[in-house]
């Protein structure tokens, strides 16, 4: 082949490369990554962090192994866009502007139903066995859950009873000690009855946290 033909020839792939880029009905980076994200989080929620490759994850989004390392760059980064997808979910509960409307114990009510009802899933019980388990081998894993999970919904819970604190509906000097002692006392005996394989009566579910709701509002009433 001549140059002539070879600077063509890269000329032409050129050309059709940016006619390919520019198809119309060709899915955008965002459409992309939300694609991958769902189908990475349908892998390692039902298989498992070690079982999931990056092949079987690129051949149910109907992407290459390319695109998923270009825009996450490794496993563990789309591990954790996965968990993130999820606990979306449940912070969407937490958003000052989607909070139902009523007193200070008709949201924290609707937050624990909401919290118990997530932790309760069967596939988040299993998700979070999987990992529990990896976590043994692959420390980072564990972190990469936290990270992403459930460190970002204690923040966003502690954003609202940090709103709650600035308006004088609470008086919470920890906001970060306090989110923790509610979601403990929403969780109760509960949480270890579904890990190991029980189901919670759904009537001792709600005065669990009608009763952790009754306790957190006394402890953090504002001083009058």
């Amino acid at each position: 082949m001549s140059t002539a033909q070879a600077k063509f020839g890269s000329s032409t792939l050129k050309k059709q490369d940016i006619l390919e880029k520019r198809k119309p009905g060709r899915p955008s980076d965002s459409a992309k990554r939300a694609a991958i994200v769902a189908a990475a989080a349908q892998r390692f929620f039902n298989e498992g962090f070690a079982a999931t490759s990056i092949e079987q994850v690129a051949a149910d989004a109907g992407v290459s192994k390319v695109t998923i390392y270009n825009h996450f760059g490794d496993k563990r980064a789309l591990f954790a866009a996965s968990v993130e997808l999820e606990c979306e979910k449940m912070r969407d509960h937490f958003s000052l502007e989607d909070m139902p409307t009523g007193s200070i114990r008709d949201r924290l009510t609707a937050i624990g139903q909401a919290m118990c009802e997530f932790l309760s899933r069967p596939e988040i019980i299993q998700f979070d066995r999987r990992i529990a388990a990896e976590t043994e081998f692959e420390p980072g894993i564990g972190r990469a859950f936290l990270e992403a999970g459930p460190w970002r919904m204690k923040e966003a819970f502690g954003a609202f009873l940090a709103h709650a604190n600035s308006v004088g509906e609470l008086q919470v000097s920890d906001t970060d000690l306090a989110a923790e002692q509610f979601v403990a006392m929403c969780k109760g005996m509960g949480d270890l009855e579904h890990r190991f394989g029980e189901t919670p009566d759904e009537a001792d579910q709600a005065k669990r946290i009608a009763s952790a709701v009754r306790v957190f509002i006394a402890a953090y009433a504002p001083v009058a």
